[in-house]
């Protein structure tokens, strides 16, 4: 059980590590998703997404601990078992696709979204989105989730419209995410994905996941809820910018 030992793994693992804790708390939710590319610049797309399982779950269990009251239990009886079908469409094509032009097709409609919401804003009284656009986003999720860790934000292109409360949205989004990642690691162990190298690398970077998640809780409970989603549009934007640079840059 050797964990990598190369500076610049973790000159950029730490930062990602640390976003990837703050946007599990709700603040700044699709930074998230930034983690995975981040960690490409070093280690292959599915070294990455292995490294990260066991810090994920860590993540998963304090953000569910965090806003253990604080969730919409019918809407996540309607999300998680479109998040999963999206699962298992990922374990059966994760090796047919790249998981680069995955990424890069979930920063291409992450894009369209913040586009059509600055151009198109809701109304205050306008219809939430209907149900079969939050069944294919929520399947969408679950298989950008298995591939690259990047589940934020065809999810969030749904539920934001729905207008939940800050403290709602995060933790509808910790519960969700805690059942989708952990239903991804037995096809990962399938996969061969999860090695013991990259195991104890998952847990030189452990301690990161709750200083992460504090940093984050606390400043969710604090912020305005028009300054909560900016920083969820801004963190959408440079998600999508960054999914679709990794894809033209192969």
């Amino acid at each position: 059980m050797n964990p990598i030992t190369d500076w610049t793994f973790y000159a950029v693992a730490v930062p990602a590590v640390l976003l990837l804790g703050i946007s599990k708390s709700g603040f700044g939710a699709g930074f998230g998703s930034l983690a995975v590319p981040m960690m490409a610049l070093v280690v292959t797309v599915p070294q990455a997404a292995a490294i990260l399982m066991p810090v994920l779950l860590v993540m998963d269990l304090l953000g569910i601990a965090a806003f253990r009251k604080d969730f919409d239990r019918r809407l996540l009886k309607f999300l998680l078992p479109w998040g999963l079908l999206g699962i298992v469409v990922g374990t059966l094509s994760f090796r047919l696709l790249q998981p680069q032009w995955v990424a890069g097709i979930v920063g291409v409609f992450t894009l369209l979204f913040l586009a059509q919401r600055l151009l198109f804003p809701p109304r205050a009284d306008g219809a939430p989105p209907p149900r079969w656009v939050g069944a294919l986003l929520t399947a969408t999720s679950g298989f950008t989730s298995f591939v690259a860790h990047a589940g934020g934000p065809p999810i969030n292109a749904y539920v934001m419209p729905l207008r939940l409360s800050p403290v709602v949205f995060t933790g509808t989004m910790a519960f969700f995410f805690f059942v989708i990642n952990l239903a991804k690691w037995l096809p990962y162990a399938w996969l061969g994905l999860l090695d013991w190298r990259n195991l104890a690398t998952s847990l030189v970077l452990l301690p990161l996941a709750p200083l992460g998640v504090w940093i984050g809780v606390r400043i969710a409970r604090r912020i305005d809820q028009k300054l909560f989603y900016r920083f969820i549009y801004a963190g959408m934007l440079l998600t999508g910018l960054k999914l679709v640079w990794d894809a033209l840059a192969l």
